[in-house]
């Protein structure tokens, strides 16, 4: 089984500096496009026949966003490219194990996106917390403008990009792509209206393109192998391999690559290890905090886009949070609420109000203070917060778990009403 993302990082040892990521066939992918002459549009054209999704969540095809981007001598400049390294989505930690584990591919394929778009700079958007892969991406980025793979004239090819490392202030709304646009003009992180999108007028008003770390780090590997082979690494219709995590009381929490369209079932039993001894499956978050609860009853649906869409939730990060029979699904959405609450900006009425008012009817119905009227008001907000009524997709994301916990564990809120009390307790 090929592993393109993650076969050379090792937990054992540090990352390859420039000489030892070259000797693996590292900026074998730059050379080629720059110093090969492979014009633009073919660039664009390869990503968008390879099927490669971002893999942040939205899950559009690459290439296809790429080509939304003004071309040609009349285009605006200067035009950039950022990677979306905000990794701040609870329970997701895949991005983190590119990052630290091979920055070198980073910076390979943020140098071929931006030849992609003709974008003359890049910038990488770090969450704050990540101080280690910081230090491993100043590091490189410097490495690479000594070996003249950045910087003027790449490779005798005439593109010029220049490359920058820039660290988030900590809030889970960077992760927006407007609202990360926002935060790096050093504006309040809230979003933008839509249209005009990031394609057409982005950062400081010029064409800008924002895509996941993950899905950047796919592009030399498509430019090396092909579109075919791209797509061939998958089980699904979706190209190539993901890298999954699982998180909960699982035997082996982890994240691993594999093919695009693995079951649930073999990354929770196989690669996870099953549950810990005297726990059971109750319910899995498939792709991070904001994506809607599945059950035991999905555990052979593929782990794509479109499987996951049709089962009711979201591929999202591909990064699944299990929860176990031991744990109470209404302190486990209350504690998810909190967190979303905490992080809205702020900007639209809806997510201001809504979020805080949920997570206090959960806390009430976790003490032992709710009542049925509260269930009805859990029901009305999951609309009034859903998608349309909210300036951007925080709110509607923080409702899906708590849409999908009202309808498959709607017994465990009851209880609580009934009882005067959390029944797990």
């Amino acid at each position: 089984m090929e592993r393109p993302l993650t076969r050379n990082i090792h937990p054992d040892r540090p990352p390859l500096n420039l000489k030892e990521y070259e000797m693996t066939g590292g900026y074998a992918a730059v050379r080629k496009v720059c110093g090969g002459g492979m014009s633009p549009a073919a660039l664009q054209k390869l990503v968008q026949d390879s099927n490669l999704k971002g893999r942040g969540g939205a899950g559009f095809n690459t290439g296809i966003k790429w080509s939304l981007i003004p071309m040609g001598d009349q285009a605006p400049h200067p035009k950039y490219l950022i990677a979306n390294a905000d990794e701040m989505e609870p329970g997701t930690f895949k991005d983190r194990v590119l990052l630290e584990g091979n920055p070198h591919q980073l910076i390979e394929g943020m140098i071929l996106a931006a030849y992609a778009i003709q974008a003359e700079v890049a910038y990488v958007f770090l969450r704050w917390a990540y101080h280690k892969a910081a230090d491993l991406i100043r590091k490189s980025i410097q490495e690479a403008y000594d070996a003249g793979y950045l910087g003027k004239d790449i490779l005798g090819s005439g593109f010029h990009l220049d490359m920058h490392l820039h660290t988030g202030v900590g809030r889970y709304m960077c992760g927006e792509e407007t609202a990360l646009l926002n935060a790096l003009e050093g504006k309040r992180a809230t979003p933008r209206a839509k249209p005009p999108f990031p394609q057409i007028s982005g950062l400081f008003g010029k064409p800008t393109i924002v895509n996941n770390v993950e899905t950047l780090c796919c592009v030399p590997h498509i430019v090396n192998n092909g579109a075919d082979w791209f797509k061939g690494l998958s089980y699904s219709e979706d190209g190539g391999t993901k890298l999954y995590g699982v998180s909960g009381k699982v035997k082996r929490p982890g994240a691993w690559e594999l093919p695009m369209g693995v079951t649930m079932r073999e990354l929770i039993e196989e690669h996870a290890g099953g549950m810990k001894n005297g726990v059971q499956l109750k319910g899995v978050l498939p792709g991070g905090a904001s994506t809607d609860f599945l059950t035991t009853q999905h555990l052979d649906i593929k782990m794509d886009y479109k499987s996951v869409a049709a089962a009711g939730s979201r591929l999202g990060t591909g990064t699944m949070i299990v929860m176990d029979s031991e744990t109470c699904p209404v302190g486990f959405v209350h504690n998810l609420q909190h967190f979303f609450a905490q992080e809205s900006c702020g900007w639209c009425t809806p997510c201001r109000e809504g979020l805080p008012w949920v997570e206090k009817i959960l806390l009430s119905l976790e003490k032992g203070d709710g009542t049925p009227e509260d269930l009805e008001l859990l029901n009305m907000h999951t609309q009034f917060l859903g998608p349309g009524n909210t300036f951007c997709a925080l709110a509607p994301g923080a409702m899906e778990p708590l849409q999908s916990a009202l309808k498959y564990f709607r017994d465990d809120f009851e209880k609580h009403i009934e009882h005067k009390k959390c029944p797990y307790d």
